[in-house]
């Protein structure tokens, strides 16, 4: 049976994606199809930021493009060696918190501690993060330009003082339309699609409405967590399946399901 996973490869230490192995051991044959690009921004004043970690009480990281900065920031500013010297250290003295554990193995490859990367999503993160004693600086937190709005709240109520720094945003892949006109032609309609983001949703949803046309029915939509599965129900689209968390495991599970006959 075939799935369509809208998200770019990432190959993992078998050479393989994660997600097309998971779901190929059940049976399924996935597809990946991209439909984000990205653009970073603001990276001076963020590289300044980093530079001094005694101005902050630790970091939040909640997408693997924040990271990304990161390493931006090191490479373009020639600053490898002093963080390898004294600025990793120095923030790992501090907290460093993540959603997911794909993020978490991010920050680890530049050398940072975490917590929390067991929370599926931002609200059970902010959740983590007001359990944890309240720093009196407040945590820098570096993320894009549709970032949800719950974190910050949650912390904002509970008086735990964060500084937003939004570093990268995100654009459509220029080949959403010819690479999904050319699964379509080739492998039909799929069985299911999962989306990753609100906003791959609407970078896609119009091409997909058009090739599947009146098949479109037959189709299970899955979400990857819950914002995606409330902008996939807005959009009028029943949502046979979100993923318990953010991971191949999950989500393979939530999709086997999805497809068995007479599943909700």
């Amino acid at each position: 049976m075939k799935v369509l996973l809208l998200k770019d490869a990432k190959e993992d230490g078998s050479g393989q994606d994660p997600y097309i192995r998971e779901l190929g051991l059940c049976g399924l044959e996935a597809t990946l199809i991209p439909v984000l690009s990205f653009e970073f921004l603001s990276l001076p004043s963020f590289s300044e930021k980093l530079s001094h970690p005694e101005d902050y009480g630790g970091l939040i990281f909640t997408s693997p493009r924040a990271v990304e900065a990161v390493e931006l920031c090191l490479q373009e500013d020639n600053k490898t060696e002093v963080w390898k010297k004294s600025l990793k250290e120095k923030w790992n003295a501090k907290s460093v918190y993540v959603v997911g554990n794909a993020t978490a193995s991010l920050v680890n490859k530049i050398g940072l501690d975490t917590e929390g990367e067991s929370c599926g999503n931002a609200e059970k993160l902010a959740e983590y993060i007001c359990s944890r004693e309240s720093p009196a600086l407040p945590l820098l937190f570096p993320c894009g330009t549709l970032k949800g709005e719950i974190l910050p709240k949650m912390l904002k109520d509970k008086g735990i003082p964060m500084e937003s720094l939004t570093v990268y945003q995100k654009i459509p892949h220029p080949g959403i339309q010819v690479n999904l006109n050319s699964y379509y032609s080739q492998q039909g309609v799929p069985a299911s699609i999962t989306f990753f983001s609100p906003s791959g949703l609407t970078y896609s949803l119009k091409h997909i409405q058009e090739l599947s046309g009146d098949n479109i029915h037959q189709i299970k939509f899955v979400a990857i967590g819950p914002t995606t599965a409330r902008a996939l129900a807005a959009q009028g689209l029943p949502v046979s399946c979100t993923a318990t968390s953010p991971t191949p495991h999950a989500l393979a599970a939530g999709i086997r399901t999805a497809l068995q006959p007479h599943s909700c």
